[in-house]
């Protein structure tokens, strides 16, 4: 079975080829103030360094900077919404990979990634099984083993993605979950911590739990070691190939020039491998630093996961048939 997408051909350079120097993509001026549209709700991973990447970009280079909100469809919404806008650099979007890869397809949605102009991305999903330490469970194996000894859990996950994934584990392994599929990672932190979900996919939001000792990462779900718990197996040990690697990225509108590509990309990298800034620390914190795709290594990133994600659909419905 392929796999959706590794990160494992990239953790290896944690950075683009992409050259920059501090303030070589102020250079370029925008036409007006930017608007940066945020695919995600308040106060979760991505709302949290866009807006800081944006405060950053006004520090930096004199930008105006204007952060808004367009949730919904796990990035869809907000890719419909940005497909329209003026490909001059005065409009850009935070979404994650997934949004344009099985999300959109998913969707039906009327846009594809020929519609946008890849800018980078800012870092990768530290996406992990997730429960509470008073489990007891050390590893995604306990969890199996409560299963089959007639435990009915709880499985949450915050997107059609993960929840393929979730029933896919459920299959390959012959035991039954109650997926309960809720809004971003905040919905599954919440639910683990409050008892109302006994585990979940969880992607760099249980950093401070899993440091604190109250969470546990029982398994990783990017097809490499987690930066928190690299002794954590991978979720292809329990049968399922598929993961759910993705990234953080930022888009324009697709015609946008070379120039404002360039500035965008070499901005956003100054900025978060930069651990003085509110936004390179936070992603150190939360992600375990920044990884860095420039705009063809993005645009190959968006297009494999647009292929993978017809193969998980695929997998799903054979399984389900």
């Amino acid at each position: 079975m392929k796999k959706l997408l590794s990160l494992a051909a990239v953790l290896a350079a944690s950075t683009s080829t992409i050259a920059f120097a501090d303030g070589h993509g102020c250079g370029w001026s925008p036409a007006g103030p930017i608007s940066m549209k945020i695919a995600f709700a308040a106060g979760g991973g991505a709302d949290t360094q866009a807006r800081a990447i944006a405060a950053e970009m006004e520090a930096r280079c004199g930008w105006t900077v204007v952060p808004e909100q367009v949730t919904g469809g796990g990035g869809v919404n907000l890719a419909v919404d940005l497909a329209d806008d003026a490909n001059d650099g005065t409009s850009i979007g935070m979404l994650v990979t997934e949004s344009l890869g099985y999300n959109n397809l998913a969707a039906g949605s009327p846009v594809s990634v020929d519609d946008f102009q890849a800018l980078t991305t800012t870092a990768g999903f530290q996406m992990a099984l997730v429960g509470p330490s008073t489990s007891g469970w050390t590893s995604f194996a306990d969890v199996l083993a409560a299963a089959k000894g007639g435990a009915e859990l709880s499985f949450g996950t915050m997107s059609p993605r993960l929840s393929d994934l979730a029933f896919l584990l459920a299959e390959a392994n012959d035991v039954e979950f109650n997926i309960t599929q809720g809004r971003g990672g905040r919905f599954v932190l919440d639910g683990v911590n409050a008892g109302d979900l006994d585990f979940g996919f969880m992607a760099g939001v249980q950093a401070r739990g899993v440091s604190d000792g109250s969470l546990v990462e029982l398994a990783s779900a990017i097809g490499v070691p987690l930066a928190g718990t690299p002794e954590a197996p991978l979720m292809s040990e329990f049968g399922v190939e598929f993961d759910a690697a993705g990234y953080f990225a930022f888009v324009a509108p697709a015609g946008l020039p070379a120039e404002a590509t360039e500035a965008f990309a070499t901005v956003i990298a100054e900025i978060i491998t930069d651990t003085e800034t509110d936004a390179g620390a936070f992603i150190a914190r939360a992600f375990g630093g920044p990884q860095i795709l420039g705009p063809e290594e993005l645009a190959a990133q968006f297009a494999a996961e647009a292929a993978g994600a017809e193969a998980l659909i695929a997998a799903v419905e054979a399984a389900d048939s």
